[in-house]
């Protein structure tokens, strides 16, 4: 069984729907739980840090990784043969397009990529169509990283916002492991 590594970060709204991903996936693959610092040390109005915490590593059956350091190991070792990353925020986004290794979820990615493994992005950002629109455009011409296909959530309301199809997730996971772009990105 192919183990995957399933990064979350501070997209608060839709860690709900990352978790019930993660559930559907934990029959198929196994899973390296990892949060970054946001998630996993902040209470919002849409759950507590520490229930996050605590439904992730009982759907993994391991402990999240929730540190660079625990998370660097991930691609040298061998530790996941494909990385999620869901939700992914712009801000994670970003970072990931301009290098920037800060937080466990970056580096989870960073180390995937470097031994050559898929990393599949769920984004859900309110700025993807404006200021983390060249960073999506520039991480969907880099080898290895794969969307999980988008639309916009209200185009009326939030005219800039993109949010994965979260359902699609699996298909995006097993496309990538055949090292091929689930179509089409935009619906």
């Amino acid at each position: 069984m192919q183990t995957l590594g399933f990064a979350m970060c501070g997209s608060f709204c839709t860690l709900a729907q990352a978790m019930e991903q993660m559930e559907k996936l934990s029959g198929k693959y196994k899973l390296l739980p990892v949060m970054s610092q946001n998630v996993y040390e902040t209470d919002t109005r849409f759950g507590k840090a520490e229930d996050f915490i605590a439904r992730a590593g009982q759907i993994a059956g391991r402990q999240v990784l929730h540190s660079i350091v625990t998370a660097e190991p991930i691609g040298p070792k061998g530790l996941a043969d494909a990385m999620v990353v869901c939700p992914c925020t712009g801000n994670t986004l970003s970072k990931l397009a301009l290098g920037i290794t800060d937080t466990p979820v970056t580096m989870a990615v960073k180390s995937t990529l470097r031994v050559g493994k898929p990393v599949i992005l769920c984004l859900a950002s309110n700025d993807a169509l404006a200021a983390s629109g060249q960073n999506a455009a520039r991480l969907m011409n880099t080898k290895n990283v794969y969307f999980v296909p988008l639309s916009q959530d209200d185009p009326v309301k939030k005219p800039f916002s993109l949010v994965a199809d979260f359902s699609l997730l699996e298909e995006t996971v097993a496309a990538a492991l055949e090292g091929r772009q689930l179509q089409p990105v935009f619906r």
